[in-house]
């Protein structure tokens, strides 16, 4: 279905279900379609997750529903249609962190991660981590079966806000707190997935209706967002950090670009509390190979949906 001149060796293939706030902003939408575009990746699936704490137009408890349609509209535009399952994720945060929210998304997660399949499932989480944590507590048996991807949280040591975070604090205690392996990318490592707009409008705007939808998009939020006294969005560059989910995944094997640390607890202001007794290890991410994630993402669209494209 895709226009590469190579083969991913089967034994080199990851199974994976992506976890996405598709509308909360507009850099989800290129994560998703990177994920899409890249043959290493088996996905199994695509969960629709809320960023309810921040709903915009779309009330509290719309947030699912309007990462849904976005992920369905995303997946029109590459020409994928029904190829791949979507399902929506929680509409809310966890009100306590031995509290799950069932959901479709958290239930999905189950399901795949029981499969008869010897392969770890790898869930690339860019947004809140309600539907792993909910889906762990609901059937910690499958902790053992899945390797835990998210983009959030912040920087180390102390912490902080942070926007992926703030989305549910709970969850992300309960997943720190649970048996599953976690690769954590924190705020200072995502956001060196920088680029300009001018970039963007060279690399992406040209190939086909899908990167005229992307950048398109990017710019409506870029003015949308822009309050005269917020720092963020800079003006004329943007951050595409849900490509980390992609890096670390893509990335040599050899490249020690992580440290494991004891899972620390997070507090109420998002800060991390170290020094927890019995926590397990979990990966933290210190760098991030930019350049070729993001060169790998501006390639693969050039080759599948570029004006001028050789079949």
């Amino acid at each position: 279905m895709w226009n590469y001149k190579y083969q991913v060796p089967e034994n080199k293939k990851v199974r994976l279900i992506v976890h996405t706030d598709c509308k909360n902003e507009a850099d989800d939408q290129y994560a998703l379609a990177h994920h899409l575009m890249t043959p290493r990746f088996e996905v199994e699936g695509i969960i629709a997750g809320h960023f309810w704490k921040n709903p915009r137009q779309y009330k509290e408890y719309g947030t699912a529903r309007a990462s849904y349609d976005e992920v369905k509209k995303v997946l029109g535009l590459m020409g994928l249609g029904d190829k791949y399952a979507v399902v929506r994720g929680a509409e809310k945060g966890m009100d306590s962190e031995d509290r799950p929210e069932d959901s479709e998304g958290a239930q999905f997660i189950i399901r795949q991660a029981l499969k008869d399949d010897p392969r770890p499932l790898y869930i690339a989480c860019q947004g809140a981590v309600t539907d792993v944590a909910s889906a762990l507590l609901l059937k910690p048996e499958i902790a053992e079966k899945v390797i835990v991807i998210w983009v959030g949280g912040g920087t180390y040591p102390e912490g902080g806000f942070e926007f992926n975070l703030a989305m549910d604090i709970n969850a992300a205690n309960a997943l720190f707190s649970s048996a599953a392996e976690v690769w954590q990318i924190p705020m200072d490592v995502y956001k060196t997935f920088a680029v300009s707009l001018a970039e963007l409008q060279m690399k992406v705007r040209p190939c086909g209706k899908l990167g005229e939808y992307l950048f398109r998009e990017l710019i409506e939020v870029n003015e949308e967002v822009s309050g005269a006294d917020m720092i963020w969005p800079h003006g004329e560059i943007w951050g595409l950090g849900d490509q980390a989910s992609v890096a670390v995944l893509m990335e040599e094997l050899e490249r020690k670009s992580y440290e494991l640390i004891d899972a620390p607890r997070i507090a109420e202001d998002m800060t991390y509390l170290h020094g927890q007794s019995g926590r397990k290890k979990i990966r933290v991410y210190k760098t991030a190979d930019t350049r070729l994630t993001l060169e790998d993402f501006f390639a693969k669209l050039a080759i599948n949906y570029g004006r001028e494209r050789k079949v």
